[in-house]
């Protein structure tokens, strides 16, 4: 064998990021308004003008009159909300792969005192009203955590979204039965961007109670928004948050940034511009043979299914990926700032990891 044809291509010497879009970094509007606020001081625990403009420019975005609260994490939002929902002898129906059940260490529970999680199963990731009919009815008695909450993620946890006619069955389910409905809307810009629908025909007009609506994986460094569509379930929601340890006394800081994606519009851009990318990994992988979506791709998340010795392969690539979220498979999720030449060179590298395999 000569010299020249031993020498192995040059592999990539840092991680390339597509295990989550929390891996992201902060985007310019968001980072612009951080530093404006930094421009001089202003009160503290969310009396600050930041914070009520904020507030203010999620009303306009939602077209109603909600009840808006800042806190640093999905799990505070998730958990801060349930619990605002339920007592604790109260039980939340829930998709079997919800966040809220596998990946909050028990926070809902918690923070509820001891509100029960229910399960249900539902194709691509979906709750579907006869799931929750099934669970009301399975038993009535005082032994049984009585069922208060029914909680959709959107965009769902492998990827897919709720549309309107979904989301309408879901409160007319809940409706007969009494039941709120909470949206854990990690990804709810990406579900807006994937359905081209405004934010308000996909939460309150279409029966949401109370949307956890994230600014992380939409171009913050952190931070979501609790936004309660009912004024009245938002009774003594800000001593929950200071309780918990989620009432910053930087408010501003957490506020800020947020209306540096309301008032430019990124929040919408930053989605549409994710999901795209993830548009173009899922087209350029169907013609590669092995290479399986699992899912539909209707947001920023591609789920694949690959050869485990591909999966070494990309690794050792320095590729990031997760392979426990969902039903397993691969998982990669685009962001605000994935580039189309980072998709490409992933699909190359599927195409020359499942040769190698073969």
């Amino acid at each position: 064998m000569s010299k020249t044809a031993s020498i192995q291509p040059a592999q990539p010497s840092v991680p390339r990021f597509l295990a989550s879009d929390n891996t992201s970094g902060i985007c310019p509007e968001a980072m612009e308004y951080i530093e404006r606020a930094n421009r001089s001081d202003d009160l503290a625990y969310g009396n600050d003008q930041w914070t009520a403009s904020a507030s203010d420019r999620f009303r306009e975005l939602f077209e109603t009159d909600c009840e808006v609260f800042f806190v640093f994490n999905g799990t505070a939002a998730n958990s801060l909300a349930l619990a605002s929902l339920c007592q604790s002898y109260h039980s939340v129906i829930c998709h079997q792969l919800a966040h809220i059940e596998t990946d909050e260490c028990g926070g809902p529970e918690f923070f509820s005192n001891g509100s029960k999680l229910l399960t249900v199963a539902g194709e691509n990731g979906r709750v579907t009203p006869e799931g929750i009919a099934t669970t009301v009815t399975r038993r009535g008695d005082i032994h049984y955590p009585r069922p208060r909450v029914v909680s959709v993620t959107q965009a769902t946890e492998v990827g897919t979204v709720y549309g309107l006619d979904e989301l309408s069955a879901i409160r007319e389910i809940a409706n007969h039965y009494d039941l709120r409905v909470h949206m854990d809307g990690a990804r709810f810009a990406n579900a807006c961007a994937g359905l081209n629908l405004s934010p308000a025909e996909l939460t309150w007009r279409s029966g949401v109670d109370v949307l956890c609506f994230s600014g992380t994986k939409n171009g913050l460094a952190f931070g979501e928004a609790v936004i309660f569509f009912d004024r009245q379930l938002a009774l003594d929601f800000e001593y929950r948050c200071k309780q918990a340890g989620q009432l910053a006394s930087k408010m501003r800081y957490l506020a800020a940034p947020w209306l540096g994606l309301l008032e430019t519009g990124a929040w919408l851009s930053n989605a549409q511009h994710a999901n795209s990318m993830a548009q173009r990994l899922a087209a350029g992988v169907q013609s590669i043979a092995d290479a399986r979506l699992m899912f539909p791709v209707e947001a920023n998340s591609v789920f694949l299914q690959l050869p485990a010795a591909a999966q070494t392969r990309l690794r050792a690539l320095n590729w990031t990926f997760y392979t426990f979220i969902g039903e397993g498979g691969v998982r990669f999720v685009c962001s605000w700032n994935t580039t189309p030449e980072l998709i490409d060179s992933l699909i190359e590298d599927i195409r020359q990891a499942l040769t190698a395999v073969d």
